[in-house]
C-alpha cells in the first residue's frame, strides 16, 4: 500500500496512507461515529475482528486514512473479491466516513480519489460501493465521480 501525495484541502494539508497498529484508538473514534450515524449496534467482537481483518495482509480487507494536520479525520474499509464478469478483481467501498468536524473540505472526495490509484495498483478493473438513497451529502461525492446505476438491492439474513 502507498501513501498518497499531501493535497492542499480546506482544512490544511490532506494526506491519505494506509493504516497502521497504532491507529487503532482514532480508527474506533470515527467507526462508532460512522455506526452511529447508521443507528447500528455492532457488537465489539465484530469490531475487534474488523479491525485485525483490516491489519492482516492475508485477508482481502483493507483500509485507508485521510490525515489532516497530523489528525486522522476519515477512513474507508474496502474488501478486493472476485468476479464473475471479470478475470481482474474489483474493489468494494464497504465503509467510508468523514470526521463531522472536516466535511466539505475535499476528505471524502480524497478518499474515493486514492481508492481509485489503490485499485488500479491492485490490478482491479472496477471500484464500487452503495449508499442509502437518502444519504444526500454522500449522494452529492459520489454524483461527482459517477450517477447511481439504478440497481436495486436485496438483502437476505441467513
Amino acid at each position: 500500500m502507498t501513501t498518497s501525495k499531501a493535497t492542499e484541502g480546506r482544512f490544511g494539508a490532506l494526506a491519505i496512507r494506509e493504516v497502521r497498529p497504532g491507529d487503532e484508538a482514532r480508527w474506533r473514534e470515527l467507526w462508532a461515529g460512522y455506526t452511529g450515524f447508521y443507528q447500528a449496534a455492532v457488537p465489539e467482537a465484530v469490531t475487534a475482528t474488523t479491525w485485525a481483518r483490516i491489519l492482516d495482509p492475508l485477508t482481502p480487507v483493507f483500509a485507508r486514512l485521510a490525515e489532516a494536520e497530523g489528525r486522522i479525520v476519515g477512513f474507508a474499509v474496502c474488501i478486493v473479491h472476485a468476479r464473475t464478469w471479470s478475470i481482474e478483481p474489483i474493489v468494494y467501498l464497504e465503509d467510508l466516513f468523514v470526521d463531522p468536524g472536516v466535511r466539505g473540505g475535499g476528505v471524502g472526495f480524497a478518499l474515493v480519489e486514492d481508492l481509485k490509484r489503490e485499485a488500479r495498483r491492485l490490478g482491479a478493473c472496477q471500484l464500487y460501493w452503495h449508499t442509502e438513497g437518502d444519504n444526500a451529502r454522500a449522494r452529492r461525492l459520489y454524483d461527482r465521480f459517477r450517477p447511481a446505476d439504478g440497481y436495486v438491492r436485496y438483502r437476505l439474513d441467513v
